[in-house]
């Protein structure tokens, strides 16, 4: 079975079908922003106005648009974990959380970076076995 080959005068990919279509920036989108553009200065000027006597929308929207928001951050709190298993480490960060001592997020936050602890010493683990085992079994 032969395959069709596509004719000369097929387009290429990536190439307009109309190359000599609309020009950019004339369809009805474009001109409203462009009519919106001229007038810019008088928008701020009048959402300005409004937010000064008040209005509390108008404010917000020119706080939103001029001012990066403010990010929740927590303080940094020392806390000191028992030398012992990771799961006493563990008990003692959600003993902190419920006596008030370290806030919820912190205590989420240390419990995952304990429970990604135990999976690198597993693995650790796993890798010293397997090299006994290769010592053990190995022929000379």
């Amino acid at each position: 079975m032969a395959t069709r080959k596509p004719p000369a005068a097929a387009w290429k990919p990536g190439q307009s079908g109309n190359p000599k279509g609309r020009p950019a920036g004339t369809g009805e989108v474009a001109k409203l922003r462009a009519a919106i553009a001229e007038r810019v200065p008088e928008l701020l000027a009048a959402m300005m106005a409004r937010a000064l006597d008040g209005d509390v929308g108008a404010a917000r929207l020119l706080l939103e648009r001029a001012i990066a928001p403010l990010k929740a951050a927590e303080q940094a709190q020392a806390l000191s974990l028992p030398d012992g298993t990771l799961t006493e480490q563990g008990r003692a960060v959600l003993a902190s959380v419920a006596s008030g001592e370290l806030a919820p997020g912190q205590g989420a936050a240390l419990l995952g970076a304990i429970g990604t602890l135990a999976r690198v010493a597993e693995i650790d683990e796993l890798a010293r076995r397997i090299e006994m085992l290769e010592e053990k079994n190995a022929k000379p």
